[in-house]
C-alpha cells in the first residue's frame, strides 16, 4: 500500500512540475508569430530579432521568450526587443495649506488631492506605480440638505426641525465659515393600491380633526442657503401628511437630490445629505404592487420643486442609489429612530461614506447626531476608481496616520485623519490583459476620495507594438518576393502565405513533394516524428517544458536526451546540443562528469596524490597497491594503516626529527607479515597526530628511564663502596685478635 502511495505521489509530483513548467512559461506559450505578440504575452517576454537567431527547424515564436533564456541561446541584448512603460506627470498643483481665518478662497481654488493629472505608458504586466497625496484643507465649505420624512408619526419632529436651520449654522461656524442648508420631505407614492382612499382622503388623510397636506412623493422646499433664518421661515411653514403603511417612498426622494444638483444647488465643496425618518423604506420591485413596472431611469424630474414621475417608475435599487450618491459626491447621514437602527446600519454597510445616528423620539438631538455624523464621516478616507477597460486592474497600498499600511481592498481607505493631516496613498496600477485593450488606443480613468469632487484623471496609453516594427519593410523580397512584411528579424506573412520566409501558399502546405523534403532518409518519419513539415521545412514540435527543445533540418536534434550524472543534464556542468554534452571549461566527459581540477588530488606536502598515484576526474587513482586514500596516504597492510619503517629507515628518518615507537619497530621488524617500507617523508604528514604524541611520550619514558639508570649505578657505587669499608674493618679486626692471643700466650709461658 504505501509503495503504491509512493509511486502515486512521484507520478502526481512529475505532472505537476511539468505542468509548471509549461503554464510558468508565458512568453512561449504565447506561441507569437511577431514581435508585437511577443510583448503583449508578458513583462519578462522579449524578441529576438537578430536574422541569424533562429536555429535550423524553430519557428519563429521561438524567437519570443524570457530575456536570460534569449541571452543564453545567443541573443545580445542590443538585439532584443523590450519596450518598457513610463509616466509622466501633467498638472501637479500642491495641497493647499489653508488655516481657518485666513483669506477666504473659492471652492475651486483649494486643492486637496495632488497630482491632478497623469499619463501613464503600460506594457503588459508590466505595473506603473505613482503616489498620490490627500490632505483635508481646514475651512472647507460644506453644503448640508435636510431631507425629512413627513409622515404623521413625524409630528413632533417637525416642530424640533423649524428651529434647525439657526442652530445648526452656528454649530457648523465652529468647522467652516462657508456653510449652506436646504430643505426636502417627502412621504409616499400616491398610487399604491393598499392606500385604498377617497379623493377626499387624498386631500387630508389624517384621522379626525387633524389637518394635513395631501400626500406627495418628494418636494425640494429650499434650495441650499446660507440664511438660516429663511430656513426656520420656511420649514416653519410645512405640515405634515399620512401614510398608511409603514416603509416610505424616501429612495425616489433621495434620488432626486442626488441628481438634480441645479435645483438642490450643490456646489463643489463637501455635500452631505440629512435623512430623517422613522420608518423602513420601499426599493425597486415595491412599485409592481401599485401597476408601477418601468424601472427607475435615475434622472432628475423636478417641476415646480416637486417630483413628477413618481407614478411612472419604480423605486430605485440600492445598487442605483450608491451609484448616484457617488457620482455626485454626496455624503448621507441617516438619522433615524432607534427601532430601525438595525435596518438603516445595514443599508450604511452598502453605501459607502454614509453614517447612522440614533434620533430621539422628537428629534430634538439632531443637531447633535449631525456634528457627531460629520465628524465621523470626514475623519475617513475612502478611494474610488471610475469604470477601468478590459484587463486592466488597479491595486492599492496606503500609508496612513502614524505609519499604517494597509494593502488590498483595506489600501483604499485611511481612518482616524484629522482635518490638516496630510494622507500619503500609493496606487499600483498592473496591465494583466494578454492583448491591448480597444486596440491600443488611449483610455482615461479616474481616481477621487469618495465624498469629494476633487480627482485624479489619468491617461493610460498602451504598449501594443515593438519599436523595430516601425522599421518594417512591406512587401520585402526577403519574404520570398515579397509575399509578406519584414520586421524585427522575421517574415510577418501576408494573408494566405505560410513558412518563415513565406514561401507557401496555405492551400499547398501538405503535398507529398514537400513530406519528401522533411525525411532524413526513406526508412525514417516526416521531421523525425518531431515537427511538422511546412512548405518543405520541418518546424518542430514544442515541448511541454518550455526548457526542452527540438532542432535540426529533420527536428532529429534535442537538448534534453543527452548523458546525465547525478540524475542531472550533462551533471550541470555542460549544455546538451543535438543529443551531445558541450562541457564547461575544467569538465569532460560524456555526462561533463569528468572535473580537470586536480586540487581535490592535492596532498599536504604539495604533491599529487602523495606521488604514488595519478589525479583522474578529480580523484587519486593510486599505482602503488599497499597504498590508498583520498591521497594515497594510508597502508592498510600495517597495524591501524600506520606506515613502519625498518630500522635503517627510522634511523634515516631520525634527522628529520621523527621518533618512532620502539615496539612498533620491533613488531614490523619481527613479524613475517608484508612491512610498509617507504622513503622517508618530506613532512611528518605522513605520520599520524598520535604517532607525534606517542613519540613524545617515549622521549619521556626514554629520559626517565636513563634518570633511574644514572640514580642506580650512583646507588651501586655508594653501596659497593660501603661493602669495601666494611671489608677492610673485618681483616683489621681479625690481625688484632691474633696480636693478642700472641701477646697474652708470651706472658703466659
Amino acid at each position: 500500500m504505501d509503495l503504491k502511495l509512493l509511486l502515486i505521489s512521484t507520478l502526481l509530483g512529475v505532472f505537476c512540475y511539468s505542468n509548471a513548467q509549461k503554464e510558468g512559461n508565458e512568453c512561449i506559450n504565447a506561441n507569437a508569430k511577431y514581435c508585437g505578440e511577443c510583448i503583449q504575452a508578458g513583462a519578462k517576454c522579449g524578441w529576438c530579432k537578430d536574422p541569424d537567431f533562429l536555429k535550423q527547424g524553430e519557428t519563429v515564436s521561438t524567437r519570443c521568450d524570457e530575456l536570460q533564456s534569449l541571452i543564453k541561446r545567443g541573443c545580445s541584448d542590443a538585439m532584443i526587443e523590450n519596450p518598457h512603460g513610463e509616466q509622466k506627470t501633467l498638472k501637479n498643483k500642491t495641497v493647499t495649506n489653508r488655516r481657518k481665518g485666513a483669506e477666504k478662497l473659492r471652492p475651486e481654488d483649494i486643492t486637496q488631492i495632488q497630482p491632478q493629472k497623469l499619463s501613464l505608458t503600460l506594457r503588459s504586466g508590466e505595473p506603473q506605480t505613482f503616489n498620490l497625496k490627500f490632505k483635508r484643507a481646514e475651512d472647507y465649505p460644506i453644503d448640508l440638505y435636510y431631507l425629512m420624512d413627513l409622515s404623521y408619526s413625524m409630528k413632533d419632529d417637525l416642530e424640533n426641525v423649524k428651529n434647525l436651520g439657526t442652530s445648526l449654522m452656528l454649530e457648523m461656524s465652529k468647522i467652516t465659515s462657508d456653510f449652506r442648508i436646504g430643505f426636502g420631505s417627502f412621504v409616499e407614492k400616491t398610487v399604491m393600491p393598499y392606500i385604498s382612499t377617497t379623493p377626499a382622503k387624498l386631500l387630508n388623510p389624517c384621522t379626525g380633526d387633524q389637518n394635513c397636506t395631501s400626500p406627495f412623493s418628494y418636494k425640494n422646499v429650499l434650495k441650499l442657503t446660507s440664511n438660516g433664518k429663511n430656513f426656520n421661515t420656511l420649514v416653519g411653514q410645512q405640515q405634515i401628511s399620512g401614510n398608511l403603511d409603514s416603509p416610505e417612498g424616501g429612495f425616489d426622494a433621495i434620488m432626486q437630490v442626488a441628481v438634480c444638483g441645479d435645483h438642490i444647488g450643490w456646489r463643489n465643496v463637501t455635500r452631505l445629505l440629512v435623512f430623517s425618518t422613522d420608518a423602513g423604506f420601499h426599493f425597486a420591485g415595491d412599485g409592481k404592487l401599485g401597476g408601477i413596472v418601468l424601472p427607475n431611469d435615475g434622472k432628475c424630474h423636478l417641476e415646480n420643486n416637486v417630483y413628477t414621475m413618481s407614478h411612472y417608475y419604480d423605486y430605485p435599487s440600492i445598487a442605483h442609489l450608491v451609484q448616484k450618491l457617488s457620482d455626485n459626491n454626496i455624503q448621507t447621514i441617516f438619522a433615524v429612530t432607534e427601532e430601525f437602527q438595525p435596518v438603516y446600519q445595514e443599508l450604511k454597510n452598502l453605501i459607502p461614506k454614509s453614517a447612522v445616528g440614533t434620533l430621539s423620539a422628537n428629534s430634538s438631538n439632531v443637531i447633535n447626531l449631525i456634528i457627531d455624523a460629520y465628524n465621523s464621516l470626514s475623519s475617513e478616507v475612502i478611494l474610488e476608481n471610475s469604470k477601468l477597460p478590459e484587463g486592466v486592474t488597479l491595486a492599492y497600498t496606503s500609508r496612513c496616520k502614524n505609519g499604517v499600511v494597509s494593502e488590498g481592498e483595506s489600501g483604499r481607505k485611511c481612518s482616524n485623519i484629522s482635518i490638516g493631516d496630510e494622507v500619503r496613498i500609493r496606487k499600483f496600477i498592473s496591465v494583466t490583459s494578454k492583448g491591448c485593450p480597444k486596440q491600443g488606443k488611449p483610455e482615461i480613468i479616474k481616481i477621487k476620495p469618495l465624498g469629494f469632487t476633487e480627482e485624479v484623471e489619468i491617461t493610460l496609453n498602451f504598449i501594443c507594438e515593438c519599436e523595430c516594427n516601425k522599421d518594417g519593410i512591406k512587401n520585402s523580397q526577403l519574404c520570398h518576393f515579397g509575399n509578406g512584411t519584414y520586421e524585427c528579424g522575421a517574415c510577418k506573412c501576408n494573408e494566405g502565405r505560410v513558412g518563415r520566409q513565406c514561401e507557401c501558399s496555405s492551400n499547398d502546405v501538405a503535398t507529398e513533394d514537400m513530406d519528401r523534403t522533411c525525411r532524413k532518409d526513406n526508412g525514417t518519419d516526416i521531421c523525425s516524428n518531431n515537427g511538422d513539415c511546412v512548405c518543405g521545412t520541418c518546424e518542430c514540435k514544442k515541448r511541454d517544458n518550455p526548457e526542452e527543445r527540438y532542432s535540426g533540418q529533420y527536428c532529429e536534434c534535442d537538448n534534453f536526451n543527452c548523458d546525465r550524472s547525478g540524475n542531472k543534464l550533462c551533471g550541470g556542468h555542460g549544455r546538451c546540443e543535438c543529443r551531445v554534452c558541450i562541457c564547461d571549461p575544467m569538465w569532460t566527459g560524456s555526462a561533463c562528469d569528468c572535473s580537470l581540477d586536480n586540487s581535490t588530488c592535492m596532498a599536504s606536502n604539495k604533491q599529487i596524490c602523495n606521488g604514488r598515484g595519478t589525479c583522474e576526474c578529480g580523484t587519486c587513482k593510486c599505482t602503488d597497491p599497499k597504498f590508498q586514500g583520498p591521497t594515497c596516504e594510508t597502508c592498510p597492510t600495517c597495524p591501524g594503516g600506520i606506515c613502519l619503517f625498518t630500522y635503517s629507515r627510522v634511523m634515516a628518518c631520525y634527522s628529520h626529527g621523527l621518533v618512532i615507537f620502539c615496539t612498533l619497530i620491533s613488531s614490523c621488524l619481527n613479524t613475517a607479515a608484508p612491512r610498509c617500507v617507504s622513503d622517508c617523508p618530506a613532512g611528518p604528514d605522513i605520520i599520524p597526530i598520535v604517532a607525534g604524541v606517542v613519540a613524545g611520550i617515549v622521549l619521556i619514558g626514554l629520559a626517565l628511564l636513563l634518570i633511574w639508570k644514572l640514580l642506580m649505578i650512583i646507588h651501586d657505587r655508594r653501596e659497593f663502596a660501603k661493602f669495601e669499608k666494611e671489608k677492610m674493618n673485618a681483616k683489621w679486626d681479625t690481625v688484632s685478635v691474633w696480636n693478642l692471643k700472641r701477646l697474652f700466650g708470651r706472658r703466659a709461658g
